[in-house]
Order: structure tokens, then sequence, then C-alpha cells
């Protein structure tokens, strides 16, 4: 000190680069952050090659607290895609007033989820990781067959309604690796309406006819 003058302490000089964590960044929004981030990286790289690391640098958080909201990646994982698409509030919509009707309604539920830019990044997480990933078949069983087939095919009186309902599942799941996940022509360019129209005779027989 000189002059009796008091200048305190130096300022700590101002770190370039990278921002340091705050509150923001583990706050109340972290976890949405880390879901969307978890969605893109799944639906781009698959469940194989997505990290917890890189999950954490997308959402622009450190992994300990990717580990801290979802304690392994099969929980990031089911998370993403629960929080972009729940099959059971399909359900009433594919019920509708009855049977007449339905597989015109449950393609077109089915193929609205593939259309929809918010829900078609996690469904093709899901099944570009489903055949390689023991993990990604579970989501795919919970969230497609017990949550939304087996429960409208519980509400149909014909026999063996599970089998119809993955006889259904089977179809559409493949129209959705061709048209989406492949691209294969002309079904990737081809109007959703006629999709349905093409295919929902094959549905209502499925789920219908005994």
């Amino acid at each position: 000190m000189t002059g009796g003058e008091d200048r305190g302490s130096p300022k700590t000089p101002r770190r370039r680069g990278r921002p340091a964590r705050t509150e923001a960044a583990s706050g109340p929004g972290a976890r949405e952050r880390i879901l969307e981030a978890a969605r893109t990286e799944f639906a781009e790289r698959g469940y194989d090659k997505t990290t917890m690391r890189g999950i954490a640098r997308a959402a622009g958080v450190d992994a300990a607290l990717v580990h801290h909201y979802f304690g392994s990646k099969d929980d990031v994982f089911a998370a993403a895609i629960e929080v972009s698409f729940e099959p059971a509030l399909a359900v009433p919509a594919v019920l509708g007033q009855g049977p007449e009707g339905i597989g015109e309604r449950l393609a077109r539920v089915f193929i609205g989820v593939w259309e929809n830019p918010a829900t078609r990044g996690p469904m093709l997480a899901v099944l570009r990781s489903a055949l390689t990933h023991e993990a990604a078949a579970k989501v795919l069983r919970t969230f497609v067959l017990r949550r939304l087939l087996e429960r409208v095919a519980a509400e149909l009186d014909v026999p063996d309604p599970r089998f119809r309902a993955e006889l259904a599942a089977s179809h559409m799941i493949g129209i959705s690796i061709l048209r989406y996940v492949v691209q294969v022509e002309p079904l990737a360019s081809t109007d959703p309406e006629e999709i349905v129209r093409m295919v929902a005779p094959t549905l209502q027989r499925y789920l219908t006819e005994e």
C-alpha cells in the first residue's frame, strides 16, 4: 500500500474459451437440455455410438450431471424416447368409436408419428438401435407393443388379440424401416395418405376378422 490507499486484491483475469459452468448448467432446465441432446445424439449416431460424455457435451453440462439425472445410458435412452412419444395417448384415437375403421386409424396414427419431426428423431433412434442392442429393443417392445398395440388389441373381441397386434406392428414397423430408415423409393417419397389408404385394409383384417 502507498499513500494509505488500499487497492485491494487484484482482479482475477477473465478466462478465454469455454465459459465456466454456472447454475444454468445444472439448474431446472438442465434435465430438459440433456433429454433434447440425447434424442438428437441417439437419432444421429444410434445407440452403440452414443456416449454419456457426448450427450453431456451436446447439452452443455458435465457428464456427472447426466449420471445424476439418469443412472445409465439405458436410462437416458428410455427417458429421451418417453418424453417425446407416449403411445398410450394414441389409444383413444385408434379405438375411436369401435372396430369399424380401426385399421385406417392405426395406420394414420403410426404414420403421423413418423411424419412429425418432433417424434421422428426418437423413433429413428429406436429402430436404428433395436436390431443391435437389447436396451433399444426393450424400448421398442415397451412403447410400441405393450403401451399401444396390446392395449388396442385388448379392446377387440377377436381370437388371439395379442398375436394380431404383433402382426399389425410388424407390418407398420416394416414400412417405417423401408420408408424412413433405409429410404427405399418409391415408398420413401409416397404421399402419407396413399400409404394409409393402401395398408389400412390389411391392418383392419389383422385386428378384426376372425
